[in-house]
């Protein structure tokens, strides 16, 4: 029989998803437009609204309104796709269309201990660890600290965390500053280890990150790096945190649009500076549970959010900066591993381009490698239902059905040789052992495995180490550092 020939044909090569039609997306950034041109934000950075008003936007203080037309030139501007390379120079995420990369989040106020499993303060050596971590977890693609470090000078622990990270992961690391000065030194480090400020713009390693605070407020340390990375040729994920019922309103729709609106304020400024510079937006889109007041990271609005949000980036042409493998319960347990799992097919279906905060627990209070490892195999999981279903003539095997006939099996035929290892995902945690094997390998449970894996890693992996040259660098970088924020005290 001779391959099939179709015609006028559309073929599927993954798992269909939307949530919003055309017109939604676009009636969602349309709003958007209009809360900028009609209620504007305010910006408190003095130095961006003089960007902003050189842009074109109405400036009274520091109110600033934009006109619908300076935004839609900021969007058409900024690029469809941000490209993001390893330490060592080589392309490992193309940030662009439906591809979707997954990695930890930062900052967050407490961390698990990986050995004893208390929750406590985070520490300069646990961001080493999650580096470590990341470095081995082959679904994770990217690095972020999972916690802010309290042993060290509060002033610039941003400046520890990245250096920590940068010591112990080949992969790119998305990161935090207090402010200018802080970015400074961690911009400084960077180059040391990419050879060069010019090529850590060809070919940047890291992702500058921000917050502004909604709804419609930007601080002077969060504006002002949205402009810095403009001005420095440098990637910026400019990502507000909002909740639909406290810091935007109750409806979906609404909270979306505001945190686009949000975004927009910094893409303007960003643009501005320098047309066609690396631009992510996005966020954590969610609710404030009125129950409990804690900005969920596991409820149903969550995941209706964040593939809105994805799908309106989408709409827009600018890559989007998405949020899953977390969850609000405390501990690992169940609740956790469906939270995750809901959120990375979620994340995954809707194309979000850049996911992070796999590894928040308890509402995004605490980070934890437990639930990293967990996430990094249900990411795999997720990355198998996502290639959906390869249907030609090779696959159909009617031939191979025929020779097999009824009655008959097929685990000795050559095609299944073939195609078994390709067509299959193969679990490492996730138990398809018979009950038999399963007792006499120990009877542990999901969570059992994860620990021990976690363990695991950070006894026996070995990233490769920088050069004792560009350590040196490093460690003179952070030794002024420290001297320059002992001397404010």
């Amino acid at each position: 029989m001779e391959k099939m020939v179709r015609s006028n044909s559309i073929v599927n090569k993954t798992v269909n998803f939307s949530s919003l039609s055309e017109e939604e997306r676009k009636a969602i950034y349309l709003a958007a437009l209009e809360i900028l041109e009609k209620t504007g934000a305010i910006v408190h950075d003095e130095e961006t609204l003089e960007v902003l008003e050189d842009a074109g936007c109405w400036v009274d203080g520091n109110r600033v309104r934009i006109p619908s037309g300076v935004t839609q030139e900021a969007v058409n501007s900024a690029p469809e796709r941000v490209v993001f390379y390893d330490r060592n120079g080589s392309r490992k995420i193309i940030a662009e269309g439906h591809n979707t990369y997954f990695g930890p989040g930062p900052t967050n106020n407490y961390y698990r201990d990986p050995e004893t499993g208390e929750r406590r303060d985070p520490k300069k050596e646990d961001k080493a660890d999650v580096a470590k971590v990341c470095d081995y977890l082959p679904n994770i693609d990217y690095v972020m600290d999972l916690g802010t470090p309290k042993d060290v000078e509060t002033g610039i622990s941003d400046i520890h965390s990245f250096d920590a990270m940068v010591r112990n992961t080949t992969k790119p690391i998305f990161h935090w500053g207090f402010d200018i000065d802080q970015y400074e030194d961690i911009i400084e480090m960077a180059a040391v280890v990419a050879g060069g400020m010019e090529e850590l713009q060809r070919k940047p390693f890291i992702a500058l990150y921000s917050e502004p605070t909604p709804p419609l407020v930007h601080s002077e340390e969060a504006i002002a790096k949205a402009t810095y990375a403009g001005k420095h040729k440098l990637p910026i994920i400019y990502t507000p945190c909002i909740m639909s019922g406290g810091t935007a309103p109750a409806t979906l729709a609404s909270t979306i649009a505001l945190g686009v609106a949000d975004s927009l304020v910094g893409l303007v400024a960003n643009q501005h500076l320098n047309k066609g510079n690396p631009f992510i937006m996005g966020g954590v889109y969610t609710i404030v549970d009125m129950k409990s007041t804690v900005f969920s990271y596991g409820s149903p609005e969550f995941l209706a959010l964040q593939a809105g949000i994805a799908e309106v980036a989408h709409y827009m042409g600018i890559p989007v900066f998405g949020t899953a493998g977390c969850t609000d319960s405390c501990t690992l347990d169940g609740q956790a591993a469906a939270e995750s799992a809901m959120s990375i097919l979620i994340a995954a279906e809707a194309g979000a381009n850049v996911v992070h905060d796999v590894g928040y627990t308890e509402y995004g209070s605490t980070g934890s490698l437990y639930q990293l490892v967990m996430g990094n195999e249900i990411i795999g999981m997720v990355k198998r239902f996502m290639r959906g279903i390869d249907v030609n003539y090779e696959t159909l095997a009617t031939d191979v059905v025929d020779a097999v006939g009824p009655g008959g099996h097929f685990l000795g035929q050559e095609h299944t040789q073939k195609h078994f290892k390709n067509e299959t995902w193969f679990p490492e945690l996730i138990n398809r052992q018979r009950y038999p094997g399963w007792k006499a390998a120990g009877a542990t449970t999901m969570g059992d495995r994860v620990i021990d894996k976690t363990q695991e890693i950070l006894v026996e992996h070995k990233p490769e180490p920088l050069s004792e040259e560009i350590q040196k660098k490093l460690d003179e970088i952070v030794k002024n550092a420290v001297k320059r924020e002992m001397s404010k005290q």
